[in-house]
């Protein structure tokens, strides 16, 4: 049997989503992107930090399984058709957090603080609602 191609590949995935799942696929990547950016609050204040900044203190593979979770995120976006600028951007967002995620110490607290998951997040949303991405600010 022969190989499809890669245009074949998306179309299969505009199927999948095509069928009203959309919502559903949105609503577990939230859920993934809360519990690795905001879903651990410290009492007192409103600063929140997830499951990332946790791994991030693993040396050595901590980060390199925060960024593997939040090219999921980045992944589902790309099946859910959002555009190449978009997906630029939410790439960078990643690619930030992880190379400055992976300094010691200072970047444990720039984990917490730089949430790429809940950016990537309303980046797709905004796609979904058929808005014009903004960059964050």
């Amino acid at each position: 049997m022969a190989r499809g191609t890669y245009r074949d590949g998306w179309r299969r995935a505009q199927k999948r989503y095509a069928s009203g799942d959309a919502a559903a696929v949105l609503r577990r990547l939230e859920r993934l992107a809360w519990a690795l950016d905001a879903s651990v609050g410290i009492p007192g204040t409103k600063f929140r930090f997830g499951l990332d900044a946790l791994l991030g203190l693993v040396p050595g593979v901590g980060d390199a399984a925060g960024a593997v979770l939040s090219g999921y995120i980045v992944y589902e976006a790309w099946r859910l058709g959002v555009p190449a600028p978009a997906l630029a951007r939410m790439i960078a967002n990643v690619a930030f957090e992880t190379v400055l995620g992976s300094v010691p110490v200072a970047g444990d607290v720039f984990d917490a603080w730089w949430k790429a998951n809940l950016r990537n997040i309303r980046i797709l949303r905004d796609h979904l609602e058929g808005g014009s991405h903004r960059p964050d600010r």
